[in-house]
């Protein structure tokens, strides 16, 4: 029965994620284009409109562009945060049989990535870079995985979401480790203060969702005071939120289901038309030929898929994992390169990472895009010619 729910909620979770993916596509292309019309600087000028709020003494200075990174994705990580919980509960995190090859995966994906960057900028400012190309966008790469139709074996969507879920966990303990500007001790523990709080509720099972979200507004101010990213208020406020197995009408699982469709018809959608609102000078094609570019498109387009594939191979060669029914080396490596799409996170990092420096940020969102774009060709045809292959078996 847990099995039955299980695959429910998986094909649940993939049906949308893979919608939303397609609109992030659609989103991308659009924003784009008008970016590099006549209407551009207009369109550009928009997303940094002064958006500044005001309540008493709180003054949050932000524009349009940093609400849309900065507040509404933090319900993104919020949505993050509960599939994780939910995988390391009842999904395929839940079991350190099943567990092991995609942690292998996302573990090489991420490092392998890395390593790239680091020898293309070490020593440089723009080594700062150096967890751009290590993110997975999982809308995006599922996304794609669905226009290769039907035959698409389930297995191989199931590996690709833990994958990417894990390498989002990653990508959150690098945002929080690395990419904190400031520090102020007495915001940082007023917010973990308030965490513990949220943990005591979730143990004295006080299942309220309002007990837990109001409070996580306030976390997330805490967090923004104390210099570290707000978004990672999402991720706590969803592992204080109560999960327990085989309880109905749970407020995880609720909240999560609620999340799924404002999250990838309306948020990402709206991250993607503010972060991909790029005018590309003349001179953008001699910048992706630049150590931090190379760095990037490099990492994700050959770091993800050798990670990914050699890391998975050594844990099946040393007993520690085993591939699952239906995948082969072929498609293997395919899916691998489906997650060096990094997309979302990783544009998302481009901004953490040279927040003072426009020019690099542009050029890595641009290494970004165009890196993403090459992965997700080769990963299709590479998976796409696989399908026709075992059709011909």
């Amino acid at each position: 029965m847990k099995e039955v729910v299980s695959k429910g909620l998986f094909q649940q979770f993939f049906n949308s994620e893979k919608a939303g993916g397609l609109i992030l596509i659609g989103c991308t292309t659009i924003s784009l284009f008008i970016a590099n019309t006549s209407f551009g600087n207009d369109f550009i000028h928009f997303w940094h409109m002064d958006a500044t709020l005001h309540i008493g003494q709180l003054v949050v200075p932000f524009n349009i562009e940093e609400w849309i990174n900065d507040g509404l994705m933090t319900i993104f990580f919020l949505l993050v945060g509960l599939e994780i919980e939910r995988e390391l509960y009842i999904g395929e995190l839940s079991s350190f049989k099943n567990a092991a090859l995609p942690i292998l995966a996302a573990v090489g994906g991420m490092l392998v990535p890395a390593l790239i960057h680091f020898l293309f900028n070490h020593g440089k400012p723009e080594q700062a870079g150096i967890g751009i190309p290590m993110a997975t966008d999982i809308a995006f790469s599922l996304g794609v995985l669905s226009l290769i139709g039907k035959r698409i074996p389930l297995s191989l969507k199931i590996f690709l979401t833990a994958l990417a879920i894990i390498d989002d966990l990653g990508a959150v303990i690098i945002i929080a480790i690395f990419y904190t500007q400031s520090f102020s001790f007495f915001y940082l523990s007023l917010g973990l203060g308030l965490f513990l709080i949220l943990l005591l509720l979730n143990r004295m099972k006080v299942f309220s969702l309002w007990a837990y979200l109001l409070p996580g507004i306030l976390l997330w101010y805490f967090l923004y005071r104390s210099g570290v990213h707000p978004t990672l208020s999402g991720v706590l406020l969803a592992f204080a939120i109560p999960f327990r197995k085989n309880m109905e009408n749970q407020p995880s699982s609720f909240l999560q289901h609620v999340l799924h469709k404002p999250v990838n018809f309306i948020i990402i959608p709206l991250f993607a038309l503010a972060n991909t609102a790029i005018h590309l000078p003349s001179t953008w094609k001699t910048e992706i030929f630049s150590s931090n570019s190379l760095g990037i498109s490099l990492g994700l387009f050959l770091g993800k898929p050798l990670g990914i594939a050699g890391f998975s191979a050594l844990g099946i060669a040393f007993g520690v994992a085993k591939l699952p029914e239906g995948m082969n080396t072929s498609k293997l490596i395919g899916t691998g390169l489906l997650a060096g799409i990094g997309f979302t996170m990783s544009i998302f990092i481009s901004n953490l990472a040279f927040n003072s420096n426009d020019e690099l940020v542009q050029s890595s969102k641009v290494a970004v895009l165009i890196a993403s774009i090459i992965a997700a060709v080769f990963g299709w045809i590479i998976l796409k010619t696989g399908m026709r292959k075992s059709d011909l078996l």
